[in-house]
């Protein structure tokens, strides 16, 4: 006798679960945890059990549906719980295909080796950017016009520099794709001219020995605090990035061995620690900083909060305090400004001058040089490199130098 919607609705859970038959195989599974659409059928000899839904989100009717749906895909000789298994596989697998599947999967590969700093542009980029438009999409199936129509809506805002390096990490995740096994080619590459040009901008840097001198007194004219003082006399000297100078911490520094090894996770490339030989400049520069901040974490903390470093924008605001505007020179110019007077005025070997940078610095057979290679011709070209903007401090008009050349 089938089924009514009273009989289902009436039914009470028993202490051991008991069934309510229907017709044509189907019957309604009644247990403690609740009711259960169930249909018995047999394929290939074998007895199976179909699960066709929870009362009461599936009605008696939508399970007689199902129920029948089912019977005919046996009628064609078609298992309806294989087909049903098949079909929930291939949802998972295109759930972990899709583009914000393998974006997330390869940026967990790679972000072990970048500065946090770093690393946060590039996943903000790909959440705000392309997750949205193609993140559900089988990476697959991604067409070189789709990846352009997401890549025009952040040029059409006048972000070209980001679309352009928005459709750099695209063509990241497809080459991983590709090599994982789950895209055959990286569309990408079909799109070099598609969008408007650009070019990496530098950052901007004072580089004439002439007008160096200037600003280094100007630095040691500084009327704001004295922690910040201090990093705008050590920036020239240290030459690091802006995020590695401004998160420095005092257990970093050995004054006595004159070096502050910075650790890779602070690196923009986090593969090994940076060491910086410290010029006497520098040494004593520290020596003067340490008792106001040595007793804390950072050699150059917040005024707001002594357990925080300073704001990544104190040594730009500085500058501009100073007279010096955004397009004369920023924090990172100090870097710029070391890179061109060690090579062109002062003669230093360039792999040296790449090393003291932390730049990627490979050796004659490919492989990556350790942190303390060159290290006593580094130290050498860094206390050379302090005394000559002693120099122009001094007022000295030097364009070269004689006897520094490494």
């Amino acid at each position: 006798m089938a089924l009514t919607d009273v009989a289902v609705k009436k039914a009470k859970p028993a202490d051991k679960p008991y069934k309510l038959a229907d017709e044509k195989g189907m019957y309604l599974l009644v247990s403690p945890s609740g009711k259960y659409w169930r249909m018995d059928y047999r394929h290939t000899e074998k007895r199976k059990t179909l699960a066709l839904g929870v009362y009461p989100d599936i009605t008696l009717a939508e399970a007689r549906e199902r129920r029948d749906e089912a019977r005919k895909k046996l009628a064609n000789g078609i298992d309806p719980m294989a087909e049903k298994k098949a079909v929930k596989r291939s949802r998972i697998e295109a759930a972990e295909s899709s583009f914000e599947a393998v974006a997330r999967e390869w940026y967990q590969k790679q972000v072990t080796h970048w500065a946090p700093s770093h690393a946060e542009k590039i996943i903000r980029r790909l959440e705000r950017d392309l997750f949205p438009w193609i993140g559900s999409r089988p990476i697959a199936e991604i067409t070189a016009p789709e990846l352009l129509a997401s890549l025009r809506r952040i040029e059409s805002r006048g972000a070209v520099e980001t679309a352009h390096r928005a459709m750099q990490n695209a063509g990241q995740v497809f080459r991983y794709a590709v090599a994982t096994g789950r895209a055959h080619r990286d569309v990408s590459g079909d799109l070099r001219g598609a969008l408007a040009p650009w070019k990496p901008q530098h950052y901007p840097a004072i580089t004439d020995p002439k007008e160096i001198g200037p600003l280094l007194r100007a630095i040691d004219g500084f009327t704001g605090t004295f922690p910040v003082k201090s990093a705008l006399q050590l920036a020239p000297l240290f030459f690091v990035r802006p995020g590695e100078l401004r998160l420095a911490e005092w257990v970093e520094f050995d004054l006595e061995a004159a070096t502050w090894t910075v650790p890779a996770m602070r690196m923009k490339i986090k593969s090994q620690d940076h060491i910086v030989p410290l010029a006497r400049q520098a040494v004593d520069i520290l020596k003067e900083l340490k008792p106001l901040t040595g007793h804390g974490r950072y050699l150059f903390p917040s005024i707001r909060d002594h357990n925080k470093p300073m704001s990544d924008a104190a040594v730009n605001a500085a500058l501009r305090r100073m007279g010096y505007d955004q397009t004369t020179l920023t924090a990172h110019g100090f870097r710029a400004m070391a890179r061109t007077v060690l090579d062109e005025v002062l003669g230093f070997r360039p792999d040296l001058i790449e090393h003291q940078l932390a730049h990627a610095v490979r050796d004659p057979n490919g492989r990556a040089y350790n942190r303390t290679a060159h290290l006593p011709q580094r130290r050498e070209m860094m206390q050379r490199w302090a005394d000559y903007l002693d120099q122009l401090r001094q007022g000295a008009e030097i364009l070269t130098f004689p006897g520094f050349a490494a």
